[in-house]
């Protein structure tokens, strides 16, 4: 443990504590002789600035909190890098932590930076309840959310318009002649995956295709309830001939159940999934997907943070909608 003050490397310079600060800050009011003696002596002590004193001070600590649900899902991990590299450019550093969409951990979480001083929060997480915007608004730093909805536009938020891209996704498979199609979502209870479903339903309301039950599976994100809810599908009384999903893990899950059970993808199905995460790459058939510019939603939540942070007026537009669009590859024909 680190423990030189800046009274330690004041006393060995035989300096200020003022004039260390004015060389740790990059103050030009230093004669250049003092700064190297000082900036020897920080070298060979080993100072390290302490950023939550500094911050006492300037009332900034330059750290940012970031609250994600799973840093080892391939979603989240590229959201955190938009967030990381604009976090970087600005000159704040990160705090990350996983909170596993459990609720009372996200509290804890968000008092635990709220207590680390950061001076901004970027939250990610699926279902905001109004509870949490009750907790967002007593916080005293500006928080934004990155590819999570909250309704009521209170939080400042950065997605895609998922209704409009579940829409464009059914719409593309009605323009190729599919009458049988059906949706694999994440929890059917999750904001995201409702807007998703209204968004297949107006589709086939578009192509005059009645809506069937049977064709809505719900499953938990992941590669196995993909392979888990192609099983389901196959037990339908009448199988369906393209699928969207809602996510890419589960899309590979499709791809990979159907395979193993003898049928081709995209001969017998087709698949279009959600977020064009590199998985999509890595599986063959390649898999038509919606693109959801995942590292711009994390870079334009942490810009619009930096916008917050400073007291800079953002234009009335505090709920971005970022465009999509549908890649096709070879999942579809």
């Amino acid at each position: 443990m680190n423990n030189i003050t800046i009274y330690d490397v004041a006393r060995e310079a035989n300096v200020s504590m003022a004039t260390v600060s004015r060389v740790v800050n990059g103050n030009p009011n230093v004669k250049p002789a003092t700064r190297k003696k000082v900036s020897e002596v920080i070298d060979r002590l080993g100072y390290r600035p302490n950023a939550v004193a500094r911050g006492l001070a300037s009332k900034k600590t330059t750290t940012v909190g970031v609250i994600i649900p799973d840093i080892s899902s391939i979603f989240y991990a590229e959201l955190a890098r938009g967030i990381e590299d604009i976090a970087t450019m600005y000159k704040y550093n990160i705090i990350l932590s996983n909170s596993d969409e459990n609720q009372d951990k996200e509290f804890r979480l968000l008092n635990t930076m709220l207590g680390k001083q950061v001076d901004g929060i970027v939250f990610m997480g699926s279902n905001i309840t109004e509870t949490h915007i009750s907790e967002f608004q007593k916080s005293p730093v500006p928080i934004v959310l990155a590819g999570t909805v909250e309704d009521t536009k209170q939080i400042p938020s950065v997605n895609i318009d998922y209704e409009a891209a579940a829409f464009d996704a059914v719409s593309s498979f009605t323009g190729k002649g599919h009458t049988q199609i059906a949706f694999v979502g994440g929890n059917l209870e999750d904001p995201i995956t409702k807007k998703k479903l209204e968004g297949y339903r107006r589709g086939l309301k578009a192509a005059n295709i009645s809506y069937n039950e049977e064709w809505i599976v719900e499953g938990d994100y992941t590669y196995d309830s993909g392979i888990e809810s192609l099983e389901k599908l196959l037990e339908s009384q009448t199988k369906p001939t393209a699928i969207i999903a809602g996510t890419d893990e589960m899309a590979l899950g499709i791809v990979h159940g159907a395979q193993d059970k003898g049928y081709n993808v995209p001969e017998d199905f087709q698949v279009i999934s959600f977020d064009n995460t590199r998985l999509t790459l890595m599986v063959r058939p390649h898999i038509t997907t919606v693109v959801q510019p995942l590292y711009d939603i994390g870079a334009v939540s942490m810009r619009l943070l930096t916008k917050l942070m400073n007291k800079e007026t953002v234009e009335g537009n505090e709920a971005v909608i970022l465009p999509h669009r549908i890649e096709e590859r070879q999942s579809t024909k």
